[in-house]
This record gives structure tokens, sequence and C-alpha cells, in this order.
């Protein structure tokens, strides 16, 4: 082991500086856009043509806006705890716990004025200080169940 370390390899400072500023991103990722809604934030932490396994956020950055448009709309008090965060080379994990109040409209259904509180995790690629690509898992059949949702 100490090789690596001497070689450049396990205890790297560049390596460990740049896991730490994706690590830092990741959570001003989601406490700006997310949990300050500040809608600026989405141009400084995700790529033009970024993509995702999620269709209804669609590809690119505007896509993206649209939906979180109608999250924010749907829960104005949404906030996002990040419980743990990931980072490997130029993938970071975030383990995520959800609240909000639905107090707007949602998938075409009105207002429940229910609380959810699901567990996801977010898989993102990195480049240039922006995500260009994500990866979300989430407890999204308990999140529908909560609200009333059709399922």
């Amino acid at each position: 082991m100490a090789d690596l370390i001497n070689k450049g390899g396990m205890g790297d400072g560049d390596s460990a500086r740049k896991n730490e500023e994706i690590r830092q991103l990741a959570r001003d990722f989601f406490e700006e856009i997310w949990n300050k809604g500040d809608e600026s934030a989405i141009n400084k932490f995700i790529s033009v043509n970024t993509f995702g396994n999620d269709p209804q956020f669609g590809t690119g950055r505007e896509s993206f806006r649209t939906k979180w448009h109608e999250w924010q709309i749907a829960f104005p008090d949404i906030h996002f705890r990040i419980d743990d965060v990931i980072v490997e080379g130029n993938q970071v994990v975030t383990k995520w716990h959800l609240t909000g109040t639905q107090t707007g409209p949602l998938e075409g259904q009105p207002p429940s004025n229910k609380r959810v509180s699901v567990d996801g995790v977010s898989i993102d690629k990195v480049e240039g200080g922006q995500v260009v690509s994500g990866f979300d898992a989430w407890d999204s059949l308990n999140f529908r169940k909560q609200l009333g949702l059709p399922l």
C-alpha cells in the first residue's frame, strides 16, 4: 500500500482534492436547486445535454428545468436531506431522503395536502463541474401510495 501512495495512487493529493470538490458539488446541487429552489443553480450544475434514466425528466437542461418547475409548484416545501455521498473518479453517489407536502397539482392530480417521506439514491457523472448524466433510484411506489396517486 505504501508503494501505491508514493507513486500517486490511493494517497494522491490531487485525487483527494478532486473527490472533495465533486462531493461538495453533489451537496450543493441538492441544496441550491431543490432545498433553496434556486432556478439559476440549474444552469450552474446541469449540463446543456444532460440525460438520465427517468423519462419524465427527459433529456437536457431545459427538460430538467420544466420538470423542476412542476415539482416546485407541487411541493413548495420540498427538502432533500443528504445522508451520504461517495465519490469514485468522476461519478458520485448521493443517498438522500426527500420530504415535502403536495400543495400543488402533480401529474394532473389536484393537491392532496399530504406529506411525503421517501429515500433514494442518485448516481451522477460529473464533467467540468456539471452533471452530464444521472441515474436515480428511489421508492416511487411508496411515494405514490403516500399521495394517493394511481399506481
